[in-house]
């Protein structure tokens, strides 16, 4: 018999059944990528200063904003809750 058999004659998890719950379990920590990634986006476009792109995205009615720093902070704000729920403990 195989391994993939044998593991599953015994009841026990095979490793195909393994591999989705590994990418689950990835799928679920990818989630805690996004608010580092938009807050770094945020540092790094505020910091750059002025740009030539900096007059396209802040043209218009969000130009009071400041341009593309708030949209990445606002971006980062709304992936922050599960960062949120790991910190206090509701995951």
């Amino acid at each position: 018999m195989s391994e993939v058999q044998c593991a599953r004659a015994n009841g026990s998890a095979s490793h195909d059944d393994e591999r989705p719950r590994v990418a689950l379990g990835l799928a679920e920590w990818l989630c805690f990528a996004a608010t580092p990634t938009f807050a770094i986006l945020a540092l790094l476009t505020a910091l750059s200063g002025g740009s030539p792109m900096n007059g396209l995205c802040s043209s218009g009615s969000w130009a009071s904003l400041g341009g593309m720093a708030p949209m990445y902070l606002l971006m980062s704000a709304f992936h922050s809750p599960p960062w949120l729920k790991l910190i206090f403990g509701r995951v």
